[in-house]
């Protein structure tokens, strides 16, 4: 089975690659390919890869190309983990932001709108090749914003591409932990868009734990998003929101803090990145080591703003080893091997959430089997977090408008409709800096 990762020269290759190293079964992938425009860091995780294959006898081989027709034809598989623009792109979505007073987040408000915009076109490309190379194949969109760039290949693509995160996972995990519960034995009872979304329960032989959690203040507070949200706003949410949730209900605090950081998370992330590539230029370098070492600084430091500005503390070391790549082979493995499980996904809402039209991409508990992804039914969302998912939703679409039509004044209508950029002239402000920024925004007329 052929496993072509697109952005293969990304850093957080390596762990999609252990993990396949640990997967012995029947009908597991036999073959990765790597692919990226950036040849230098291709081959730099390369030499981490065949590290990693050493001791592992009948290791998928690896190949690298910055072939794009190449690298899709013929998959079965294609994880889509691409960058536009790069680390240094991300830096700039976040200081062009803030330089406004309001959230850079790469994901989240200004910063993940400037990255779709220009994620989009790209995506979209991909997904039209895929169709025309590997029209057979899967593809499991890693790329940010998840919910956003699965919906723009969907489009091309149908039920054949899915969305994966691994932020609904670990808050799971998290809540299931401090019950005493076994994750594999509870039901998530998870809904609502990629990185804006709410645990309402958690059912354990039919029992709904999580009213017991919410009436303990002090369980409720020992885990990473009762240090973060404070136990009181989750008992009157009375549900877990999702951590980047953060960015909405404490928003000033938020900007306020990276204002205040003396780096952005992108700039941190591109000299920390660019020093782990350089040292890879070194051909006696231990690769793997060097890598890991790099990946455990990157894991302790993950929104370590917000943790700061809540008085959160250090992450939990349970909370540091990752998790999306366990979530992509899983589904690949459901597909695969008609496996049948069930994961939080983003796909096409179809009937799922009353609120929104069929085609629109929810994260939501899946049933996966060999034709795919199929959402479960759920109960309809409250009224504050049915604001939130319809107005982020409808930006969204404002993103895709403004990429099919290179619409200048669409990307303003974008900015200026979500909930965390308050102001038109802000959002006209916001374009022009990032159009002035980015080469990649160059076809917004």
């Amino acid at each position: 089975m052929k496993l072509t990762i697109l952005g293969g020269g990304g850093f957080r290759v390596p762990l999609v690659y252990g993990a396949l190293l640990t997967d012995r079964a029947e009908g597991r992938v036999t073959e990765v390919v790597l692919h990226d425009l950036d040849d230098g860091r291709l081959q730099a995780v390369a030499r981490v890869l065949s590290e990693q294959a050493a001791a592992v006898p009948d290791a998928p081989t690896v190949t690298a190309t910055t072939d794009l027709d190449e690298a899709l034809r013929g998959a079965d598989f294609v994880f889509s983990a691409i960058r536009v623009g790069g680390l240094e792109g991300r830096a700039n979505d976040e200081r062009v932001a803030l330089a406004e007073g309001v959230l850079g987040q790469e994901t989240v408000g200004a910063g993940g709108i400037a990255y779709g915009l220009r994620t989009v076109p790209v995506a979209e490309d991909i997904a039209r090749r895929v169709a025309r190379l590997a029209p057979d194949a899967w593809v499991i969109n890693f790329t940010n914003p998840a919910g956003l760039v699965t919906e723009a290949m969907s489009r091309h693509l149908g039920d054949r591409v899915i969305g994966i995160c691994d932020s609904p996972v670990g808050l799971g995990r998290r809540i299931a932990r401090v019950l005493g519960a076994n994750p594999r034995d509870a039901w998530i009872d998870y809904v609502g868009l990629n990185h804006l979304g709410w645990v309402r329960g958690l059912r354990v032989d039919g029992r709904d734990e999580l009213p017991r959690l919410l009436a303990d203040p002090d369980l409720l507070g020992s885990f990473e998003e009762g240090k973060l949200f404070g136990v009181d706003w989750l008992r009157s949410l009375g549900a877990i929101p999702n951590e980047y949730l953060h960015y909405y209900y404490f928003n000033r605090e938020a900007v306020r803090a990276y204002q205040q950081a003396d780096k952005t998370r992108g700039a941190f992330l591109a000299d920390q990145q660019a020093r782990f590539y350089e040292e890879m230029r070194d051909p006696g370098a231990a690769a793997l080591t060097t890598w890991d070492r790099t990946r455990a600084e990157r894991e302790a430091t993950y929104m370590a703003e917000n943790r700061e500005s809540a008085g959160a503390g250090e992450r939990d070391a349970d909370d540091l080893s990752g998790g999306y790549e366990k979530v992509a082979l899983a589904l690949m493995r459901a597909i695969a091997r008609d496996e049948r499980t069930t994961l939080i996904l983003n796909v096409r809402n179809q009937n799922t959430l009353s609120v929104l039209d069929g085609d629109a991409v929810i994260e939501v508990p899946c049933l996966v089997d060999a034709n795919g992804a199929h959402p479960v039914a759920v109960a309809p969302l409250p009224d504050h977090a049915t604001g939130l998912v319809c107005a982020v939703k409808a930006v969204e679409r404002e993103v895709l408008a403004a990429a099919a039509s290179g619409s200048r004044t669409t990307a303003v209508k974008a900015f200026a409709l979500h909930p965390l950029v308050d102001s038109v002239n802000v959002a006209r402000r916001l374009v022009e800096g990032y159009t002035s920024v980015h080469p990649g925004l160059a076809y917004l007329k």
